[in-house]
């Protein structure tokens, strides 16, 4: 039988979690005092969670407005036909375009949901011509604007 998350970390593993998520440019001092645990634990146990795959990767959050890429779309795509080939094409296609910043397989009416960060209406228009316009197999898209960015939270709820 699979180990479910309690099994594999405790509590003090959530905090160190929550504590990265939080800030990941904490050192491993800082984290060790709002664990309450000495730092070479607290060493072994990022360690271990990233060997493990719980944490995934490091990120550095940038402000897409003052990049000049705060003009935010969802586009839902819809493959014209759809095989297991058609899907793993398109998905190396999306991987490749640093525009999209997200892509979901989804259920109902489409088949993907894309975030775009873009800079402008008109930069959004040239890259649906010129960019996602020319994937294969595909069959419509549908987009929206986000006019508010109400809530972003870049971490899971743990």
């Amino acid at each position: 039988m699979p180990k479910t998350i309690i099994e594999t970390l405790d509590d003090t593993d959530i905090k160190i979690l929550r504590c990265l998520q939080q800030d990941a440019r904490l050192t491993i001092k800082e984290i060790s005092r709002e664990v309450n645990l000495s730092s070479t634990p607290v060493f072994e146990r990022i360690k271990r969670m990233e060997r493990e795959g719980y944490i995934k990767r490091y990120v550095t959050v940038l402000d897409a407005e003052k990049l000049h890429k705060g003009f935010i779309v969802f586009c839902s795509v819809k493959l014209a036909n759809i095989n297991k080939q058609v899907a793993e094409e398109f998905c190396e296609t999306i991987k490749d375009i640093p525009e999209v910043t997200e892509c979901y397989n989804i259920s109902g009416r489409n088949d993907y949901l894309l975030k775009v960060h873009a800079p402008d209406m008109k930069y959004y228009q040239e890259f649906i011509l010129n960019v996602l316009g020319r994937i294969p197999h595909l069959g419509s898209l549908e987009s929206t604007f986000v006019m508010e960015e109400v809530k972003n939270d870049f971490g899971v709820a743990i």
